[in-house]
This record gives C-alpha cells, sequence and structure tokens, in this order.
C-alpha cells in the first residue's frame, strides 16, 4: 500500500539508465497505486515501451521481473508530476533542464540522484556561501529555472547497476540511499520519499545533512574518475603506484579544506578513505567507461564545481585545478572525435 495521501499520484524518473531504470522499476513493483512515468529515449525507451523496463538482479541473476512503466521522449506529455527524480549525468542536464520544466508544479518534489556536485548545493547552506549559485552545473541558471533548488532533495546512491542491453538493467552489489533535505522546508517531502523508496527494497538512510554525505562521496569519485579516465588504468592499479597515489592523496587533501570552509568535516583519513576503495579491486570507474565508449564525461559535477567552490571559499586547490584542467581537454578531445565520425 502506497503510503501517498492522494489518489491519483504521479511520480516520473527523468534518465532511466542504470541507477533511474532501477528505481522506476522498483517503484512501480511496489507501489502500483502509482503513475510511475519515466521519461528517456533512443533504443532503450523503444524497448521499454515494446517489452517493458526488465531488472535482473541477485546472486546468478536469480530474480528477474519486467516493470509495464508509462513513458515519455517529451516531459510536456507528462504533465506536472508529485515527485521528479532526476538521475541524469551532470551535463546532460545542463543540456536538457529546460524541457524538464513541464514536470515541475509548486509541489513538486525534485530527488536528485547524481553523482558530484548537483546544481543546488549551496542552496540553504555553507555558511556564508549559502544560496549561490554554482556556475560550473547550473550556467546562467538553466537547471535552477526549471528544477528550483527550494523543492530539492538529494539523494547518494551507494550500489552498482548497468545497462545489459536495451530495456534490461542488471543491479550490481550495494543497495543502499541516502536521502535529506536541501533545505529545513522539505524535511517531510523527503520522509515521504525515503518511505517510498524502502517499500521498493533499498535500504535508505536519513540524512540531516546531505550536502555532507554528497560531498564524502565525491571525495573518491573526484580522483578515481578522472585518473582512471586519463590513464586508461584500474583503481588498483593507480593505488598501487606511488606517483597516481601523491596524486589521489593531493587532490583529496585539498577537498577537505575546501569541505572544511563549508562546514563539513569528514570523518576519516585519506587512507581510511582509500582503503575502502582499494578493497574493490580492479574496477572500472564509470568515467573511464565513458571513455572506452565514446561518451561525454562527468567533468563539472566532480571536478569543476569543487574548483569553483576552491576558488569561491579561498581555499588553494592546485592539484585538484590541474586534474580538472586534463579531464577538460580530454571531454574535449572526445567531444571533437564524436562530431568528426558523425560528419562522415
Amino acid at each position: 500500500m502506497s503510503l501517498l495521501q492522494s489518489s491519483p499520484r504521479s511520480i516520473a524518473v527523468v534518465g532511466a539508465g542504470a541507477i533511474g531504470g532501477l528505481i522506476a522499476a522498483r517503484l512501480w513493483r511496489a507501489h502500483r497505486d502509482v503513475q510511475i512515468n519515466v521519461l528517456a529515449r533512443g533504443a532503450h525507451l523503444q524497448a521499454m515501451r515494446r517489452d517493458g523496463l526488465t531488472i535482473v538482479e541477485g546472486p546468478d541473476d536469480a530474480t528477474r521481473y519486467t516493470a509495464h512503466v508509462n513513458t515519455a521522449d517529451n516531459a510536456a506529455d507528462l504533465g506536472v508530476q508529485d515527485i521528479v527524480f532526476v538521475c541524469l549525468k551532470g551535463q546532460a542536464l545542463v543540456q536538457a533542464a529546460a524541457t524538464l520544466a513541464p514536470l515541475v508544479g509548486p509541489r513538486t518534489h525534485i530527488v536528485s540522484a547524481m553523482n558530484g556536485v548537483p546544481w543546488w548545493f549551496l542552496h540553504a547552506f555553507g555558511g556564508e556561501y549559502a544560496n549561490g549559485r554554482l556556475e560550473s552545473v547550473d550556467p546562467d541558471g538553466v537547471v535552477s529555472a526549471a528544477l528550483p533548488p527550494a523543492q530539492t532533495s538529494g539523494c547518494v546512491v551507494h550500489l552498482s547497476s548497468a545497462i545489459a542491453g536495451p530495456g534490461v538493467i542488471r543491479k550490481g552489489n550495494g543497495n543502499g540511499l541516502i536521502l535529506g533535505a536541501a533545505s529545513p522546508q522539505m524535511a517531510a517531502r523527503a520522509d515521504e520519499a525515503r518511505a517510498l523508496l524502502a517499500q521498493a527494497g533499498f535500504d535508505v538512510q536519513a540524512s540531516e545533512h546531505i550536502q555532507h554525505d554528497i560531498w564524502a562521496k565525491l571525495w573518491g569519485n573526484m580522483t578515481m574518475n578522472p585518473i582512471s579516465a586519463l590513464t586508461r588504468s584500474t583503481a588498483d592499479v593507480i593505488l598501487d603506484d606511488p606517483r597516481t597515489l601523491a596524486l589521489v592523496a593531493a587532490v583529496m587533501a585539498e577537498a577537505r579544506g575546501i569541505g572544511e570552509a563549508l562546514g563539513i568535516h569528514l570523518a576519516m583519513t585519506i587512507e581510511e578513505r582509500n582503503a575502502i576503495t582499494r578493497k574493490l579491486g580492479a574496477f572500472k570507474t564509470s568515467m573511464l567507461q565513458d571513455v572506452e565508449a565514446g561518451r561525454s564525461l562527468e567533468v563539472e559535477a566532480l571536478l569543476g564545481a569543487p574548483d569553483e567552490l576552491a576558488r569561491r571559499t579561498g581555499i588553494a586547490a592546485p592539484s585538484l585545478g590541474m586534474l580538472y584542467g586534463l579531464a577538460r581537454q580530454l571531454d574535449a578531445n572526445l567531444e571533437a572525435a564524436r562530431q568528426a565520425n558523425a560528419s562522415r
């Protein structure tokens, strides 16, 4: 039985990729009295329209089910939603933001489940830096105009998942989500979203300071992702090489200082955080997978926003700046290659 108070209710998932698709399918399975809408495109959308959205999970892929969610490629066809889960990568969100405005009314709750620093990060947070806009992830305010920060919560994802093929998602390890409101005014809506996700089978934790949890996850992602993309090395190789390990540690030390300037105090040491990464073994980061597939990279959310925050808070971050510059060049070269291939 759904915890939503009135009927009908509708939830939209924007970006039905590995994480968004899993969220949509599990919500559909747990809350049959709620309209679950998915905004997607391309072959993935066509497969979902034809066959539904199939989830494969568990040991030896023992669990398999198909969710018959409502699909669309135009937000205007769905209209105003009660909850919108934003599961796009940061660069895709900037491009799509203006088209998402039809999903959002004055009572819509927006939940971002994205890597890196989101567009609303400084809303009601950061002391003297509170309520500022980050140009790196919200250029000219295009995202905030469509998705108001005052209506948001953040969701930190601690699970792995992958698109196994059009319309098929294979869940990997982990099952955790951390969800908290961006401001006290959204606390009750965050409670509602946590309850819905818990009923859908996720291990959901509440966060009183979701920006802290976002920064804690970023602390590892902002080094492993771009360094692996630049070197084509798996995480274990990066950590085993004393020179790349030194770069990892330098960037993390700078990020700790930036966080402290914003009021974020990380509980573990750099060595303890890297030990967690080391336990994952020889894995390919998401950014390395994007490089190999020729896709655009999450440069701004993982590096651009921290670099902008360093400049805003006056924290010296030369190693972060260097890594950001290299990753931007890599992304630009990948874009040039895509354009060249498209013109042939």
